[in-house]
């Protein structure tokens, strides 16, 4: 496939959303008596690509992108480590600062890729199936549907793993996570839509993965027709 430049920003767009998620995730926010990490309002914009990236181009692009995010959110890891360790100048006073922002730790870190590639390979694959399924109607139905599914998985494991050991918030957590997610990417249908609709259009596709192999490791895997 030809790639084109709205290929391109989608992919932009999907990368930011997914790091900006990760540097904005250490506040906490709360709205009455639920208790929430600022990601949440940022993160599930990651998925609305994805599903965006997965409706026009199909599942074997957007496994692409899913690892390219994965590469560079481990190169933003790394060289925030490298920050980190790097001896500060008796001027600066922002090195505990610096730390509380940036200084992972490695069970987050664990938690926050396994819960993002699960969440990611899980909402692409489902979107694709059910495109097929609908035979391309009820665009609605696959983005909120794949979502579910897939912020799902994402909330489980992230969570699950970050906080083993207090079972009771990690439930309420979970169900938090996974709700406002979910309502994010149904507030936002409509944009989908446009968004959807004007790349079909403009790049003339319309991918439906009826051959494609689904294993999330076969990066350069079989390209999916298109109608």
């Amino acid at each position: 496939m030809k790639v084109s430049y709205r290929f391109v920003i989608i992919t932009a767009l999907f990368v930011t959303c997914l790091l900006t998620a990760n540097i904005v995730g250490v506040k906490i926010w709360v709205s009455g008596s639920i208790f929430l990490p600022a990601a949440v309002v940022v993160f599930p914009f990651s998925y609305i690509f994805g599903d965006i990236l997965t409706e026009v181009y199909g599942y074997h692009q957007a496994r692409k992108v899913i690892w390219l995010g994965f590469l560079c959110n481990l190169i933003f890891v790394i060289f925030a480590w490298v920050g980190q360790i790097l001896p500060p100048a008796p001027l600066w006073t922002g090195q505990e600062a610096y730390k509380t922002i940036l200084g992972y730790t490695p069970r987050l870190l664990v938690a926050s890729f396994l819960g993002y590639l699960a969440g990611e390979f899980a909402n692409s694959f489902v979107l694709a199936k059910m495109k097929i399924m609908t035979k391309g109607r009820w665009l609605w139905s696959r983005t909120i549907g794949s979502t579910i599914v897939g912020e799902g998985l994402d909330s489980v494991i992230f969570i699950t793993v970050a906080f083993a050991g207090t079972p009771a918030f990690v439930a309420i957590m979970i169900l938090y996570h996974w709700l406002a997610k979910v309502a994010i990417e149904v507030l936002f249908t409509p944009l989908t839509y446009l968004i959807v609709n004007y790349l079909k259009k403009s790049e003339s596709a319309d991918t439906y993965d009826y051959a494609t192999n689904f294993n999330p490791l076969l990066i350069w895997g079989k390209k999916a027709p298109q109608k």
